[in-house]
């Protein structure tokens, strides 16, 4: 079996770029969990032209930005599901976020970073402020609004909170509500971090961050990104350079040489204190009913993906169901795990292509 190299290939995938970035000040945030920012700025891109009919929100997920033709390529751009040509593509840097987006980082208004000063933010605080970034841009109503992991639930919460009004929901690899074993993981990425002595409760200088934490933490992150088969497949039990045991405590094992790289590279394009904050968002996140959404859905589900495995994707579908929406669950088989959601353009791409065309 072959496995897609670009699975293998997460930082440069998703490295912002920065090229077509634009800003907007949406004013003062009183956020869901009672912390006040007196002052948001949002990063976007936007690509094709409004018509007033044709608007498509894409979210990011927890360590995307609002590059979303570059972290979802396969996906979005001319001539791809999500057309820039026939459609107008809005990406944003999530609320809490380290590509333009008021976060951990910024500064407050003294002039000094927020850092441990920072509200706790949640989904809906996310959903907000993306609300107040799309009226400022005219539009009216969205045909779609689409994203997958982090950005599926921020998908979720748009047809409930609905800032504007919702026509379509793609929501995909992801959930309604953590379970104990995805709150673990977070919690396990989280002490990483503030475990570093650099941490320094959150207000360490930002050129200066916990690095050693941080790459801990996307390691265990990435762990969970990718499959059983995918990891075999690529590397078994290959030794890096070499054709015998050292019996060191150092690298022995292809797979500890990539997880090292992965979670070292991520740390020049992230900041620790916002995947602390995007964490603990999805974490509180949690959605019991659809009542009174307006939306039709269309979910996706990956079979090995063990972070967000596929009944939590029936679930949303059964919720929207019960909420008298119109809604599909599409289970797709493939052996990369929950990065598949990325890189999927045949069996995800091609319902999505029909859910927009109805």
């Amino acid at each position: 079996m072959q496995i897609d190299p670009a699975l293998f290939e997460e930082n440069e995938r998703t490295n912002p770029a920065e090229n077509h970035r634009q800003f907007a000040e949406v004013g003062s945030l009183a956020c869901n969990a009672g912390g006040v920012l007196p002052s948001v700025t949002v990063a976007y891109e936007t690509w094709g032209t409004y018509t007033g009919d044709n608007a498509v929100l894409v979210c990011h997920a927890l360590s995307g930005d609002s590059h979303a033709t570059g972290w979802w390529s396969r996906i979005v751009g001319p001539g791809m599901p999500i057309d820039t040509s026939r459609f107008f593509v809005i990406g944003t840097n999530a609320l809490g976020g380290c590509q333009g987006t008021t976060g951990p980082a910024s500064n407050a208004p003294d002039g000094n970073p927020y850092g441990s000063r920072f509200p706790i933010i949640t989904i809906e605080d996310m959903v907000e402020v993306q609300g107040r970034l799309l009226k400022q841009l005219g539009i009216s109503e969205l045909l779609c609004v689409a994203g997958g992991s982090m950005g599926g639930m921020q998908a979720l919460e748009w047809t409930i909170q609905a800032p504007i009004p919702v026509r379509k929901a793609f929501i995909t690899a992801s959930s309604s509500s953590h379970n104990a074993m995805q709150i673990g993981f977070n919690e396990a990425a989280r002490q990483a971090i503030m475990r570093d002595p650099k941490w320094k409760g959150g207000d360490y200088a930002v050129n200066d961050q916990p690095v050693d934490g941080l790459s801990i933490a996307r390691m265990v992150g990435h762990l969970s990104f990718l499959s059983e088969q995918a990891f075999d497949i690529k590397f078994g039990r290959k030794l890096q350079k070499k054709e015998a045991f050292d019996y060191k405590l150092g690298v022995e094992f292809e797979v500890e040489s990539y997880l090292n790289y992965q979670g070292d590279k991520f740390t020049t394009r992230f900041d620790a204190n916002s995947l602390l904050i995007f964490s603990k968002a999805v974490d509180y996140y949690r959605v019991e009913s659809l009542v009174g959404s307006e939306s039709d859905y269309l979910v996706a589900s990956f079979s090995t993906d063990w972070l967000y495995p596929p009944h939590q994707s029936e679930a949303i579908h059964q919720m929207a169901l019960r909420a008298g929406c119109r809604s599909r669950h599409l289970q797709i088989d493939l052996p990369y795990g929950h990065d598949a959601f990325l890189l999927d353009a045949e069996y995800q791409g091609a319902a999505l292509t029909r859910f927009l065309a109805e």
